[in-house]
């Protein structure tokens, strides 16, 4: 270290060094991945009572196929409803733990995951999902493309042998023409479990779902929403990792895309307005990391093609495909 002659400390001057005032020290920093314990527990616990219920109501519709009248709601119900809660709050937490063990990975601060509840009779899933808090930025595209495809990458590992599980216990019986009927989608995934359990459906009929096929159903509509290359969603950080700050035009066009599937289909209403929200308040561009020039490595170039082909897989462009009345 230097001193100018005129400084306190620099040899000869009649002013000694100035001691040091600890006022001015920087507070210490928090310690990384703290999370409310309580918090999370509670909310999840929350979580599997609304989706539970909501498998209840989903096993009884099961059951009714093969019964003259719905079964009458009990607790043996309630206990066939872990069938479906059970296998979705599994495909949640491995995805929402994936991008959690990669952020403890990278040092990179996070919170545990925050499961959302929702009213089973508002709401056929019982839930909202889950997500986790990242609390600083990624350090380069490397880690942001790591964190980003890891939590897809794990709930899709979780829910394709669901699924396929699932349509053993299911069944084909012939389509209802009478009272509300709720058709799904079916993603291109789904169509090969079918094929694959079942063969040709003959026309006039469908496949009597069990609770764990709708569980795998709705995990694969929350991986393709996920997937989608916008903003902060997990394909917004796979996007910029791979196309760098290139990535604000696939999230322009991902957003206008979504408008025009919202007007098709009720299912995407709500993700439209959410992406809106965070268009106008965050912009479409992705947060610029701190080293963002360095491109990604040949390997994760070919897991970005693997994650596509996943997010194709899992992609239906209307979600809910018709409801018929009386």
């Amino acid at each position: 270290m230097s001193y100018r002659p005129d400084e306190p400390g620099f040899p000869g001057n009649p002013y000694p060094l100035e001691p040091f005032d600890a006022s001015f020290a920087l507070p210490p920093r928090p310690p990384k991945f703290q999370s409310r314990l309580w918090l999370h527990g509670l909310l999840f616990l929350m979580t599997l009572a609304s989706t539970t219920i909501a498998g209840a109501f989903h096993y009884a519709s099961f059951l009714s196929e093969f019964e003259a009248q719905p079964p009458a709601f009990h607790w043996g119900l309630l206990f066939q409803g872990f069938w479906y809660s059970g296998t979705l709050l599994g495909i949640l937490g491995a995805h929402e733990m994936g991008h959690y063990l990669l952020c403890r990975r990278y040092n990179v601060d996070a919170s545990l995951p925050y499961f959302i509840p929702m009213p089973p009779l508002l709401f056929l899933t019982g839930t909202l999902g889950a997500v986790i808090k990242i609390r600083e930025p990624f350090p380069n595209r490397t880690v942001l493309f790591d964190i980003g495809v890891a939590g897809p990458i794990a709930g899709f590992l979780l829910l394709v042998p669901a699924l396929f599980y699932g349509m053993t216990i299911s069944n084909v019986v012939p389509a209802p023409t009478q009272g509300s009927i709720l058709f799904l989608g079916e993603p291109l995934l789904f169509q090969w479990a079918m094929r694959a359990v079942f063969g040709t459906i003959r026309d006039g009929y469908t496949v009597n779902m069990h609770p764990m096929v709708f569980a795998a159903w709705f995990g694969m509509i929350a991986t393709a929403l996920n997937l989608l290359p916008f903003g902060q969603l997990d394909g917004g950080h796979v996007a910029y990792a791979v196309f760098g700050r290139k990535a604000w035009v696939v999230s322009l066009v991902t957003l206008s895309v979504t408008l025009l599937l919202s007007v098709l289909s009720r299912a995407y209403f709500l993700t439209a307005i959410i992406m809106l929200v965070m268009a106008y308040f965050l912009g479409l561009r992705h947060p610029v990391v701190p080293d963002s020039e360095a491109p990604l490595d040949p390997t994760r170039k070919a897991i970005a093609v693997l994650v596509l082909l996943m997010f194709i897989l899992c992609f239906t462009p209307v979600p809910i495909v018709s409801i018929f009345g009386q």
